[in-house]
């Protein structure tokens, strides 16, 4: 099975939530159910009986009076009218309230207890009900249980100069017995019975909709999966059109910076042993050198003249200076790669360093026969970087340019102040770079060679790269083959604040 939405914690996480959503409001449902079910049927059987109390008047107060002629109150016609009432209509409760809503009598009370005697009915409710003409659903009291609120039927009445109201009780004592008896049994037939087809049903539909819903991450899932498992070229399709495309193309994105990061890790480590390889060379062909006129002079020591062994201690020096700047740039690169090297950034005058810088090689130069000058613009502004790590850069484009210059020719430093910015360039007449070897001669340890003629300076170029991107510029080199080479950066002018 492709997707497996019980081996998804998540998933199962929605259902069980989603069932749990469902059972409280399943709950909830069955409240509200019972609570408006009951309140509907009061208010029905309120309007269904708002007339009842006017009725009864006007049929028994006809030719009957509520009150004989001592004032006393007809007991016997109160009892005519309530076994009326009950053959209709058991749940009803017939009382007699003066006009202040003191229960006068009724047949459902013991009037010989002194507590009876003095219940009340509030009188406001009725008068909403009468002015209502009982089409309002209006709650009033029971006088059995003065706590409890019921619906009734109430009308005015005034006969032989006494006043007062019929109130009656439509949801008597009997009545809720009989509710309270059955309310367990409709309860558990409303919740156990149609409650647990709907939640069944309902959870059916959840956990369909959370299938649906989470079709999506499932795919991110089994995407991520394949990738896990080495399927480094699986994407989402329609990546942008998922209902979670933040999530799917990020998925898609991460997935290609990845296999990207592989490829240059595996470049990098191409590169890392292709430079072992290099510094093994360098180090190992000034070491032989070196090690060969060592044992030359021990073993022929007797026989050298003083000339030869001088020459001879030269040439160990000058491979002992090799090594040494060798290892020099090994140690700089490593730490400018490592990002060990923060630069302290200044505002200084290049006109200064370039001045320095020329006086320092007009030596190394002239040893060779190479013309070296210096162009600088007048008022070149100064700049703001790392005096040190400019002047680095500088030695090792010149030290560049003198080694690969022939005799009779020239090197240019050339300063030319542009707009925010100071241009630099090392020009030389050397033999030039073949266009398909110039993105080459940046990368670390990278040499290049046309013939027997090199054209790369080992790590020499690649610090000046890494000291270009610590000042958020760029180096850039123009050349052409048999026609030199410049290289250029620019560095930012100082402004004042």
């Amino acid at each position: 099975m492709k997707y497996n939405i019980l081996s998804n914690k998540l998933i199962k996480k929605l259902v069980v939530c989603f069932l749990a959503i469902l059972v409280l409001a399943g709950l909830g449902y069955t409240v509200a159910t019972i609570y408006l079910s009951n309140n509907y049927f009061h208010e029905t059987t309120q309007r269904l009986h708002s007339n009842l109390a006017q009725h009864l008047i006007d049929e028994k107060f006809k030719d009957q009076s509520p009150f004989d002629e001592n004032g006393t109150v007809n007991k016997p016609l109160f009892g005519d009218i309530m076994h009326d009432m009950m053959a209709v209509n058991r749940a009803i409760e017939v009382y007699l309230l003066d006009t202040e809503g003191h229960v006068q009598y009724s047949v459902v009370l013991d009037h010989n207890s002194v507590e009876t005697n003095k219940r009340k009915v509030a009188i406001a409710p009725i008068r909403e009900f009468i002015e209502s003409d009982g089409q309002g659903y209006v709650l009033g009291d029971d006088p059995k249980n003065p706590e409890n609120k019921q619906v009734f039927s109430a009308a005015k009445f005034d006969k032989n100069g006494k006043s007062g109201y019929i109130y009656i009780i439509l949801a008597g004592q009997d009545y809720l017995s009989t509710r309270d008896m059955l309310f367990g049994s409709y309860v558990a037939k409303l919740g156990f019975g149609t409650g647990i087809v709907t939640l069944l049903f309902a959870a059916l539909l959840g956990v369909l909709s959370v299938w649906y819903l989470t079709k999506n991450l499932r795919e991110l899932v089994f995407a991520a999966k394949r990738f896990q498992q080495g399927d480094l070229q699986y994407r989402i399709e329609n990546a942008k059109d998922s209902d979670m495309a933040a999530v799917t193309t990020t998925f898609n994105e991460m997935a290609d910076t990845i296999l990207t990061d592989m490829d240059r890790i595996k470049s990098l480590e191409v590169l890392r042993r292709e430079l072992i390889a290099n510094i093994s060379h360098d180090l190992r062909t000034p070491l032989a050198i070196m090690q060969g006129y060592i044992e030359t002079l021990q073993i022929k020591d007797k026989d050298l003249s003083s000339e030869q062994r001088m020459e001879y201690l030269e040439i160990i020096n000058a491979g002992g200076e090799r090594l040494s700047k060798l290892i020099t740039q090994l140690f700089e690169y490593s730490k400018l790669e490592a990002n060990q090297i923060t630069p302290e950034k200044e505002p200084f005058l290049i006109s200064e360093l370039a001045n320095d810088v020329h006086r320092n090689y007009q030596v190394l130069a002239a040893q060779k026969n190479i013309d070296l000058k210096l162009e600088m613009a007048e008022g070149v502004p100064l700049v703001f970087a790392d005096i040190s790590l400019v002047e680095r850069a500088i030695q090792n484009l010149m030290d560049n340019a003198l080694k690969f210059t022939p005799e009779q020719g020239n090197v240019v430093v050339i300063i030319t102040p542009k707009k925010g910015n100071v241009e630099v360039t090392i020009k030389d007449s050397g033999p030039g770079i073949s266009i398909e070897n110039q993105s080459l001669i940046f990368e670390r340890y990278r040499q290049t060679k046309t013939g027997t003629q090199k054209e790369g300076a080992g790590l020499g170029l690649a610090i000046v790269k890494k000291i270009m991107e610590l000042h958020n510029s760029s180096i850039q080199v123009l050349s052409k083959p048999n026609e030199g080479t410049a290289f250029s950066f620019n560095l930012p002018v100082y402004q004042l604040s």
